[in-house]
């Protein structure tokens, strides 16, 4: 199994907006797409959501998101969905034993 951990700087004031997005709507519609959920975490003061998304390999991480990015879903979710992020950092890891 691999992982991305995944950072997001959520936009002033659209936390609880964020957070319900997420666990009513990207969380079911990540999963329907294959990739696996590890944890979701936000931060002490509402601004950063940190959360690990995992798959069975580095080569599952492109099959799978290509078809998440490809989909009409995503094409037209993603300004409402970015529209609640001012950045996203991404690093792919693994466990450790």
């Amino acid at each position: 199994m691999v992982g991305q951990l995944r950072i997001y700087t959520i936009n002033k004031g659209m936390a609880e907006s964020w957070l319900k997005l997420f666990h009513e709507v990207i969380a079911p519609k990540t999963l329907e797409f294959g990739m696996g959920i590890q944890s979701a975490w936000m931060d002490e003061e509402k601004e950063r959501f940190i959360w690990i998304r995992t798959y069975e390999s580095l080569e599952d991480i492109k099959v799978k998101e290509d078809a998440f990015y490809g989909s009409d879903w995503w094409k037209e979710n993603m300004p409402t969905v970015r529209g609640h992020l001012a950045r996203r950092e991404i690093t792919v890891i693994e466990p450790s034993a």
